[in-house]
């Protein structure tokens, strides 16, 4: 054994990827529906294996914490500055009123129990699933004005209450807000969401799951055989069912295959290439004529590529008009928000950064991206000086500070990563042109920047784990507990008495406040829709704002 820890302790860079292995394995733990998941796994792992005792360059953790901070940032901020306008008012409110319960409840209950700051901030992290708190709390208590030995000692206290606060906090609060919440408001979730989705648009034209219905499009080749679409043009055809898309997209007329045109007029026995929804071709279709097989006619390229929403014109408006004015021949797969999958309904109103996953000849996707924004890019290539201008200048605001009450409030140099990774990706949602960072790489710094960040963090409170532990006891189990459920609480009662939010929304926006993609799920499960998304996405961007910033407050107020 003793051999093994050496080769570890002189060699990191295996023990980190040692941590990452076992983290992620130990993240395919379920207890019952409660998934570990691979952060919470990384962090076990980390502590295990530090009790080997190995000693890690705190730089490394900087660095991945930065990019994973920068990266965060760069998938919300659309969504973020969206969220400033005036109709997204009540999401915003809400996070703000979760988020500084959150921060007085986490301050009071510590002091009630006689915490450290280090124990304080670890609560208030795990309790809210915000692990940017621990790095941001661990800068500040760096700066305090003690010996180096006391402030290790603080440090190493965070992921301890962190650990157990974000198990005890986040399954209880999954049940809170997909269960006890809505009886608390006397709802019944599921007709909730069937309501919510009956006013953003008519669901007779999809059947019994819009979100399939809206999916599954087909192309089908008929031979006109009299009425109901003899001697009428494209056009004609086109608009003929009142808020049913259906495309011709090509003809063979007398033999001949054409393009279509909206004047070209159909007659009997052409064959027509149609693509609509299956709900639509089975159900609406079916008089036409006779489907036949003429593979050459329904053998032309298709594009599948993303647009992303940017212009005006297609901002704030339900996602029928824009398709009416501008999505003809596209047919739209799936909207993407702030990397959440959203139902999408007639009424849907599209937002600066949604991304729109579309099928259509290439011509007729370049017409509509003109107007909507831009296609997204395919490169595989990040734009390292995009990305590297943006750390380093974050870096440098968040040593910024200001002291308010005898509180001083800064984002820190990490923290400063994220509000300039919100500012960098809006401005790419601009200019399309620079800036782009590909999914894979996002995964890489989102996922394996933060895993390596707690593996690390996980690593050096190895071997104080079993002291930290015995000093919190058991009390740490219950502050969680209150620290997880009490703002919510609040939030539950303010969002629905004072702010008259939709309790769909609400739901969904409370997740998202708390930053708890799993409570999302467990809601959506128990609505059995998607619709709590559509309240998650502003409120998720700014709650990782202020939480962040959380970091060095409770640390203030703990040492005052």
């Amino acid at each position: 054994m003793d051999t093994v820890a050496n080769i570890f302790r002189e060699h990191t860079e295996l023990t980190v990827f040692l941590t990452l292995a076992f983290g992620f394995g130990i993240g395919l733990i379920k207890i019952g529906n409660f998934k570990l998941g691979p952060m919470l796994g990384c962090l076990f792992a980390g502590m295990l294996i530090g009790q080997l005792h190995v000693e890690i360059s705190p730089v490394v953790k900087l660095i991945f914490f930065d990019l994973f901070l920068f990266a965060t940032g760069y998938k919300v901020g659309p969504q973020f500055f969206y969220g400033l306008k005036k109709d997204a008012l009540p999401q915003l409110a809400l996070t703000v009123i979760i988020t500084v319960s959150c921060l007085l409840t986490a301050f009071f209950v510590s002091k009630l129990m006689g915490y450290n700051v280090g124990t304080a901030a670890g609560l208030l992290a795990g309790a809210f699933t915000e692990s940017t708190v621990i790095g941001t709390a661990s800068d500040a208590i760096n700066k305090l004005s003690l010996p180096d030995a006391e402030k290790k000692e603080l440090i190493n206290a965070i992921p301890v209450s962190y650990a157990v606060s974000y198990l005890i906090g986040t399954s209880t609060l999954v049940w809170f807000l997909s269960t006890l919440a809505p009886k608390i408001l006397g709802v019944n979730l599921k007709e909730e969401s069937k309501k919510l989705a009956a006013k953003l648009g008519d669901l007779s034209e999809a059947g019994a799951d819009i979100n399939s219905a809206y999916k599954e499009w087909t192309i089908r080749s008929f031979r006109i055989s009299g009425k109901p679409w003899n001697n009428m043009t494209i056009a004609e055809i086109e608009n003929s069912i009142p808020g049913v898309r259906i495309f011709i997209q090509r003809i063979r007329k007398n033999g001949a295959i054409l393009d279509p045109d909206p004047n070209t007029m159909i007659q009997e026995g052409d064959i027509v290439a149609v693509s609509a929804r299956q709900a639509v071709m089975l159900n609406q279709l079916a008089n036409i004529g006779d489907e036949v097989i003429d593979k050459e006619l329904l053998d032309f390229p298709m594009a599948k590529l993303n647009i992303v929403v940017t212009n005006k014109v297609a901002t704030g408006r339900t996602l029928k008009s824009v398709g009416d004015e501008y999505g003809q021949g596209i047919m739209l797969n799936r909207l993407v928000r702030g990397g959440q999958e959203l139902p999408f309904e007639a009424g849907t109103i599209l937002q600066n950064g949604d991304i729109l996953s579309v099928t259509g000849r290439q011509k007729d996707i370049d017409r509509a991206s003109v107007k909507l924004g831009f296609i997204e890019l395919t490169t595989n290539d990040t734009d390292m000086i995009f990305l590297g201008t943006g750390i380093v200048l974050g870096g440098l605001i968040g040593l910024l500070s200001i002291e308010l009450g005898g509180i001083v409030i800064t984002l820190s140099t990490s923290g400063g990563a994220l509000f300039m990774g919100l500012i960098f990706g809006w401005i790419h949602s601009k200019t399309p042109a620079f800036g782009k960072i590909p999914d894979a790489a996002l995964w890489i710094f989102d996922t394996m920047g933060l895993a390596t960040f707690l593996a690390i963090v996980g690593i050096g409170a190895g071997p104080t784990v079993v002291s930290g532990i015995e000093k919190t006891g058991f009390s740490i189990l219950i502050s969680g507990l209150v620290v997880a459920v009490l703002p919510h609480i609040i939030g539950l009662l303010a969002g629905r008495y004072l702010l008259k939010m939709n309790p769909v929304i609400l739901l969904g926006s409370q997740s998202g406040a708390g930053t708890t993609t799993t409570a999302l799920k467990a809601i959506q499960d128990a609505a059995q829709s998607k619709m709590p998304v559509l309240g998650y996405t502003i409120p998720y961007a700014l709650g990782n704002i202020i939480l962040t910033a959380w970091g060095p407050v409770i640390v203030s107020l703990m040492t005052r």
